[in-house]
C-alpha cells in the first residue's frame, strides 16, 4: 500500500529530524570528551575583535576564550559575551597584573586583530609604523608564554606584520613556519561575493571557490579566477575589461568600505567573519581530525623549492593554498596553471612584495631597534 504524499512527507521529516538530532548528540558527545581548547584573542575590544570574540564564543570546540586588550572595556566585552550559552569560559584581561601573560597561558590558538585600522589618507607605511610595534610586542609575549600555539595574524599590513612576528620567534628560537599564518581569507570571501555579483548571481557567492594568492594589500592580491570551481562563464573570462574591473574591485575592497563608512571605520565586520572562518577551519583540521582542509593563507615559503620556482622571485612569505592539519600548515599547494592575463598580474604581485616594507632588512630592524628607529629612515 502506497503512503499518501502527506504521510510520506511526515515520515521523511521525522527521519530527517531524527538524523539531525543524532548528529547533534554525537557532536555534543565528541566535544564533551575532547581535550579543552583555549583560544586567546589579542585586541579583543576593537572593531574586529568584538564581533570576532562573539563568533569564537559560539564555536563548540572552544572551552576557554581569553580576551586581551590595552583598554579596560575588554573586561566588559568579556562579561557581555560570557552570557552566550556556549561552552567557552570567557575572561577579559588588560595590561594590569601581567594580563597578557595570563591570557596567553596554555593557549593553543592565538588570534591577533590588534592595532589601528586604516583611515582615509593613511598609507601602508603609516599603518606599518604603528602596528609593527604592537605585533612585535605581542609576538614577544607569545614566544615566552605559549611558543607552540598556532598564531593567526589579522593586524595590517599583513604583508609585513607576519614577517615581524616570524623574526621575533626566530630570535627566541621558537619559530615554526607551520604555525604562523597571515589571515587573508577576506580576499577569498570578497572574490566569491564580488564574482557572483559580476556575473549576475548576487545570491550565489558561496558557490564560487576562487584561490587567492600573493599578499594582502592592493596589487599583491591576485584572485585566480581561471581556477574557479565551478568554472566562470567565458563571457567574463574572455573579457579583459570586465576581468580588470572585477580584480581591481577585489583588490580595493578595503578602500570601498572605508569610503562607504566616510572615515568612521574600516572593514571590521567582514574581517571578523573572514577571520573566524579561517580559525574555524584551522580548529577542524588541527584539533578535530578533519582531513582535506585547504585554505589560502600568507605563510613562510622560503624553503619550498617548487613554490619558489613557480613564484619566480625569491620571497620569504607568500599567500598560497595550504592543507591544514594537526601540525598546522601540513602542505603548501602549488600555484597551479594561470591564464596569460593572470601571469601578467603576477609580475606586479612579486614586484610589490619583493620591494615593499616586507624587506628582510626593514623587518629585522623593527624587531631589533624598534618602530621609532624605523620611522626615521
Amino acid at each position: 500500500m502506497l503512503m499518501s504524499d502527506d504521510r510520506c512527507s511526515g515520515a521523511l521529516l521525522t527521519l530527517t529530524t531524527s538524523t539531525l538530532l543524532h548528529q547533534h548528540q554525537l557532536q555534543l558527545l565528541y566535544f564533551t570528551n575532547m581535550p579543552g581548547l583555549k583560544v586567546a584573542l589579542l585586541g579583543a575590544a576593537g572593531g574586529i575583535g568584538q564581533p570576532l570574540a562573539l563568533l569564537l564564543k559560539q564555536n563548540p570546540a572552544v572551552t576557554e576564550l581569553a580576551l586581551f586588550d590595552v583598554v579596560p572595556v575588554v573586561k566588559g566585552v568579556a562579561a557581555d559575551i560570557s552570557h552566550v550559552d556556549s561552552p567557552a569560559v570567557t575572561t577579559g584581561y588588560t595590561k594590569d597584573d601581567d594580563g597578557l601573560k595570563h591570557a596567553l597561558k596554555d593557549a593553543q590558538v592565538v588570534v591577533i586583530p590588534a592595532g589601528v585600522p586604516r583611515k582615509p589618507g593613511m598609507t601602508r607605511d603609516d599603518l606599518f609604523n604603528i602596528n609593527a610595534g604592537i605585533v612585535r610586542d605581542l609576538a614577544t609575549a607569545i614566544a615566552e608564554v605559549c611558543p607552540q600555539a598556532f598564531v593567526c595574524i589579522i593586524s595590517n599590513p599583513v604583508n609585513s606584520t607576519v614577517p615581524i612576528a616570524a623574526e621575533v620567534f626566530k630570535n627566541a628560537n621558537v619559530f615554526d613556519p607551520k604555525r604562523v599564518f597571515g589571515v587573508t581569507t577576506l580576499d577569498v570571501v570578497r572574490s566569491s561575493t564580488m564574482t557572483a555579483q559580476a556575473i549576475g548571481e548576487p545570491t550565489h557567492g558561496p558557490k564560487y571557490k576562487i584561490p587567492v594568492i600573493g599578499g594582502h594589500s592592493g596589487v599583491t592580491i591576485l584572485p585566480l579566477l581561471s581556477q574557479s570551481e565551478p568554472a566562470l562563464p567565458s563571457s567574463l573570462l574572455n573579457d579583459q575589461d570586465k576581468l580588470s574591473k572585477l580584480i581591481t574591485r577585489i583588490q580595493q575592497g578595503g578602500d570601498e568600505v572605508v569610503q562607504a563608512k566616510a572615515g568612521a571605520g574600516s572593514a571590521t565586520l567582514s574581517m571578523a567573519y573572514a577571520g573566524y572562518k579561517f580559525v574555524e577551519r584551522l580548529i577542524e583540521a588541527a584539533f578535530k581530525g578533519k582531513k582535506g582542509v585547504i585554505e589560502p593563507t600568507y605563510v613562510y615559503v622560503k624553503d619550498d623549492a617548487k613554490l619558489q620556482k613557480e613564484i619566480g622571485t625569491p620571497l620569504d612569505f607568500f599567500a598560497v593554498r595550504v592543507e591544514l592539519g594537526p601540525n598546522g600548515a601540513e602542505k603548501l599547494l602549488p600555484l597551479g596553471s594561470m591564464s596569460e592575463f593572470e601571469k601578467g598580474l603576477m609580475k606586479a604581485v612579486t614586484g610589490e612584495l619583493g620591494g615593499s616594507i616586507t624587506s628582510e632588512l626593514r623587518v629585522v630592524l623593527v624587531v631589533a631597534e624598534g618602530v621609532e628607529f624605523i620611522s626615521k629612515l
